[in-house]
């Protein structure tokens, strides 16, 4: 994460909510044979004290054993290049605005019976955001070959112990330095979601 303190301005509340509607981001952990890397759909529960994921058994990291394991959770939002030529302002450099969340915990398997529950609230916390379609649900599958998904993923819990997030949006520019580049932006971004980050530049209150 960007260490200058101006772009780490976002409360805990905004970090949370902007996690919980990415709901898929990047699990590191630390091994004896270096890190190791997934990325996973996750849940997070309504106090944001843990999120639920799942792991296909195969996985690096569900080879670990039983833990806990410290871990984080990184969640990349919008972000994209900006030109110097932009800003309007002699002196300037190149650099990347963006968003990023790191959630830090522990994370521990749960018993594998748990493993339908946790599809279950998942799969119907994202269906719910595709309506009027109406939902998908384990029970359109066969008995037999959703035995035999289960079988194949293991459940895992990820206890929060910190949050922390950098929104690199240009705070450290004068206004109109800002507004200028975000202009620029919002037409000739290269990134992801370049017009998304570009507006957050433009009104910083409602990011």
């Amino acid at each position: 994460m960007h260490p200058n303190p101006v772009f780490h301005d976002a409360d805990t509340v905004r970090n949370i909510a902007f996690a919980r509607a990415r709901a898929f981001g990047v699990l590191a952990i630390s091994a004896e044979d270096g890190p190791h890397l997934s990325h996973i759909p996750f849940l997070l529960n309504e106090e944001a004290t843990s999120a639920d994921l799942h792991l296909v058994r195969s996985n690096p990291i569900a080879r670990l054993g039983a833990g806990p394991h410290v871990a984080k959770i990184i969640v990349s939002g919008p972000d994209s290049y900006v030109s110097p030529d932009w800003y309007g302002v002699p002196d300037q450099v190149p650099t990347w605005n963006y968003i990023a969340v790191h959630l830090t915990g522990t994370l521990e398997p749960l018993p594998q019976e748990r493993m339908r529950d946790m599809l279950d609230r998942q799969s119907a916390a994202y269906e719910a955001q595709l309506l009027p379609k109406a939902p998908w649900t384990t029970a359109k599958m066969t008995p037999e070959v959703l035995e035999k998904m289960m079988r194949m993923i293991v459940p895992y819990r990820f206890t929060l112990t910190g949050i922390d997030g950098t929104w690199k949006l240009g705070q450290n520019k004068p206004e109109e330095v800002r507004l200028a580049a975000a202009a620029e932006m919002g037409e000739h971004g290269i990134g992801s979601e370049t017009a998304v980050i570009a507006a957050m530049m433009r009104d910083l209150d409602h990011r």
